[in-house]
Parts: C-alpha cells; sequence; structure tokens
C-alpha cells in the first residue's frame, strides 16, 4: 500500500491557494509565500526532500492544468519529470493530457484514487489540489499531511480542510519545526 501525502503551503486560517500566485485560481492575496517573509532555504527543505521521494505525483484538473505546462521545464522539478502522474477529474479528456511529463493516469473517482493507492510503489505526493485534498481527506484516503505553515492570516482563498460534518481524524506530529523567518513545518500522520 502506497502512502498518499499531501504537501502544501497554509496560511494560519488554512487558506491553501495561490501561495506563489497566477494559475487561474487567484485572490487579493496571491502570492502570499513571497509577500513580507523574509526567503530562508532551510524552511524549504521539505520540498526538496519530497520530490525526492515521492513514486508518483497526484493532481487534481485545476492544479494538474496549472503545472503541466510549466513544470516539465523546470530544473527544480526535473526529478520528479518521469515518474507517473495521476489527474483526478471527472471532465478532462485524454487529448488535454501533456506528452512531456512522463506516464499521465486520469484517474474519475475516490475508488480509482484507493485503487491506486493499492498498487506497489513509493509514496504518492499531492501538489496543489485543495479541492482535491479536502475530498480525499473527507474519504479517509489521507495517510500523511507535509504542511509548510505561513504566520499569516488570509481571510480569502480556497481552504485544506472542508466544513463537512465528519468524525474526528486524529493526527500525529513525526516533525515539527518553527524557522527564523516564523514558517513552520508539520509533518503529520493521520491515525487509524
Amino acid at each position: 500500500m502506497r502512502d498518499l501525502i499531501y504537501s502544501a503551503f497554509v496560511s494560519i486560517d488554512g487558506v491553501v491557494d495561490s501561495p506563489g500566485g497566477g494559475g487561474g485560481e487567484t485572490h487579493r492575496s496571491a502570492g502570499w509565500t513571497f509577500k513580507d517573509i523574509e526567503f530562508r532555504p532551510e524552511a524549504y527543505e521539505l520540498k526538496g526532500r519530497e520530490m525526492q521521494e515521492a513514486g508518483a505525483l497526484m493532481f487534481g484538473r485545476t492544479s494538474y492544468e496549472a503545472f503541466a505546462p510549466v513544470w516539465p521545464d523546470i530544473d527544480d522539478f526535473a526529478v520528479v519529470k518521469d515518474i507517473p502522474k495521476y489527474v483526478v477529474s471527472t471532465t478532462l479528456a485524454e487529448d488535454a493530457l501533456v506528452d512531456n511529463w512522463g506516464e499521465t493516469t486520469i484517474l474519475r473517482s475516490a475508488q480509482d484514487v484507493a485503487t491506486a493507492k493499492a498498487a506497489d510503489g513509493g509514496p504518492i505526493l499531492i501538489a496543489g489540489s485543495a479541492t482535491l485534498a479536502r475530498t480525499l481527506g473527507d474519504a479517509g484516503l489521507i495517510d500523511r499531511y507535509h504542511l509548510l505553515v505561513f504566520p499569516v492570516v488570509l481571510g480569502a482563498g480556497k481552504r485544506m480542510w472542508s466544513d463537512t460534518d465528519k468524525e474526528k481524524q486524529s493526527l500525529r506530529v513525526v516533525e515539527s519545526e518553527t524557522y527564523g523567518n516564523g514558517i513552520q513545518k508539520l509533518v503529520l500522520d493521520v491515525r487509524r
């Protein structure tokens, strides 16, 4: 069974969308990870590590459409160029997939995601994809969260947690660290 990991930049109030700006899902605070926060490379070590360890990447349709035209040509993401990609979408057509970014499979349901998790291989890393993360979290399919929590309150934007009335979900802290710029790293396993 492969672990499904959701990785996100998140504000104190749970906003995860548009951390770098652009991408079509913008709000007035788009690009919030770069505003008023001193860059400290050690705060982003987790991002490099998770790219090295990923056995596959997973996206929702919107994030795939934002990343697929760009990531294959960015040196920082070269390590994941040839690993399998999954796009979870009920609407994306096969002919919309890029052909220069390794094998890509469209998954049409949470059951398809569960089947992908059951296959052999390394962890599946979800990048971006707030709506997908909420859906898979509610379905009990996410195993771990890799969060870089920024000391900002945004008030607007997509949040990583749904407001669905569901049973309490306990998490176990695996790693945590606070950096000099106020960013907190939280690696959390879902307790089952």
